[in-house]
């Protein structure tokens, strides 16, 4: 059995279903082959399913101090098992939508594993038995990312799990060990937290997330210690055992050899790209460690093959950058002309309080020895509307530099952060001067009055803060 498509796409996840609703808007015959779930790891195991736990984990939280609020409830239930059904809902709801968006596009779904033969012919193992060939002219390679695994003795013991069994998990441990400082350890030690678990963070390196502003990664960091997380920095993992009651780990701690106890250890050191079993050496893509090299166009080293997404080099592991990189390679296949510019793209970190960024942090713009270097600063602890809902912990904190003061970074810790952090990624992208921020007209009572008092700040003027 043979079919004949414009497009074939290997991987449905939100690069690869984001190019093939694109390429079919665009009058191309389209395929997509994915072997597990439509919408990759970011609807099934990650971005989605991870909110819901996270937003189940701050109502928790709240809940328990509306009191303030005048509110008095006693004998709170909560049931784990309850917020996990929600979950699936959700998942199930946004999978459906994908699925839905296909079918209506035309978009002719395969389920099954891709084998990518030469530019103009894919094999697919279908899941259900039997094996098909489909003929195309292009073929876009969205397969993805996967979870490292260190050379660390215990990693297979039964209790170590990644962020996808920690998701699945059907009961609440006591107590979790998290390995790791980035993004996806964060989060997902933020939620067991404020879910009442203790937890441990044991990280090797002398600081997290490497990539966020120092300054409001320490003041994150403060904050969750306050609100009862341990973290471990510069502290490698040697090994794992298991003990009663759960597993112990044996790190090297600032005493020398330590250990840390706990009933559930989640493995959260970072992400790599995945080739989805395809031989890039034998049809002559070019690729590194980081992922598969591609220029402006999504175009990879062999013509009529793209790739987008967590594949790709460098690898930006954000959803939100494998929809762009989709759309651009479907329009660059249809001979739009389309190209893919990271050089401003925003992260955001969903813990509670958030953190979300765009552009440089401050060291790095000292780093380069820009002119005229200004930093803005506002607290939500001075918004009013931070005040009204209780959450007035954090900032905003915008860079600017040159003579006419251009916006270079911005980073906002604190409600809702990573809603807001798009006026920032329109500011640097547009390369706004801090004075027109400054000069535009925010709501209130918002959130968004802390970004423009900030950027106030940046003439030393912010009105509801005391002056530098």
């Amino acid at each position: 059995m043979s079919d004949k498509y414009e497009v074939v796409i290997v991987g449905g996840g939100p690069g690869g279903y984001l190019a093939a609703l694109r390429a079919a808007s665009l009058g191309l015959n389209t395929a997509v082959v994915e072997k597990e779930a439509l919408g990759g790891v970011c609807l099934n195991h990650g971005c989605i399913p991870t909110k819901v736990l996270t937003h189940g984990a701050s109502m928790y939280r709240r809940i328990h101090a509306a009191n303030e609020f005048g509110f008095n409830l006693d004998n709170i239930e909560f049931s784990f098992a309850g917020l996990q059904e929600k979950k699936k809902a959700v998942v199930k709801e946004l999978t459906g939508h994908v699925a839905e968006l296909l079918k209506n596009s035309k978009v002719e779904v395969y389920s099954g594993t891709a084998k990518v033969l030469n530019p103009r012919e894919v094999t697919v193992s279908m899941n259900d038995g039997g094996e098909t060939t489909l003929q195309t002219d292009s073929i876009i390679l969205a397969t993805g990312s996967e979870e490292i695994f260190p050379p660390t003795p215990g990693l297979d013991l039964p209790g170590v799990i990644t962020s996808w069994e920690a998701l699945a998990l059907e009961d609440l441990p006591e107590t979790m060990a998290v390995i790791g400082g980035g993004v996806i350890a964060l989060e997902m030690a933020s939620i067991f937290l404020g879910l009442g678990v203790k937890v441990t963070i044991v990280h090797r390196s002398e600081r997290l997330l490497r990539r966020m502003d120092l300054e409001m990664v320490r003041r994150l960091s403060t904050y969750l210690r306050r609100s009862g997380l341990q973290i471990m920095m510069n502290t490698p993992v040697q090994r794992i055992e298991e003990t009663e009651g759960g597993l112990k780990m044996t790190v090297s701690g600032k005493k020398g050899e330590e250990t840390v106890v706990a009933e559930k250890v989640l493995l959260s050191v970072g992400r790599k790209a995945s080739f989805g079993g395809q031989d890039l050496e034998a049809l002559g893509v070019e690729y590194d460690e980081g992922g598969i090299k591609v220029n402006s166009r999504m175009e990879t080293t062999v013509p009529g093959i793209y790739a987008v997404g967590d594949v790709t080099a460098p690898g930006y592991f954000l959803a939100h950058v494998a929809y762009h990189q989709g759309l651009v390679a479907a329009e660059s296949i249809a001979g739009l002309d389309s190209n893919f510019d990271g050089s401003v793209v925003p992260n955001c970190l969903f813990t509670d309080p958030e953190l979300a960024c765009v552009g440089m942090s401050e060291e790095e713009a000292r780093e380069k020895g820009l002119d005229n270097l200004q930093v803005g600063k506002f607290p939500f602890s001075a918004c009013g509307k931070a005040a009204t809902q209780g959450e007035e912990e954090g900032s905003v904190k915008i860079i600017s530099a040159g003579e006419e003061q251009k916006v270079i970074g911005v980073h906002i810790l604190g409600p809702h952060a990573s809603d807001l952090i798009q006026e920032g990624t329109l500011a640097v992208a547009k390369e706004a001067r801090a004075a027109e921020i400054a000069g535009l007209i925010h709501p209130h009572p918002t959130l968004s009055e802390a970004v423009w008092e900030a950027a106030m700040a940046i003439n030393k003027a912010p009105l509801h803060f005391g002056r530098r």
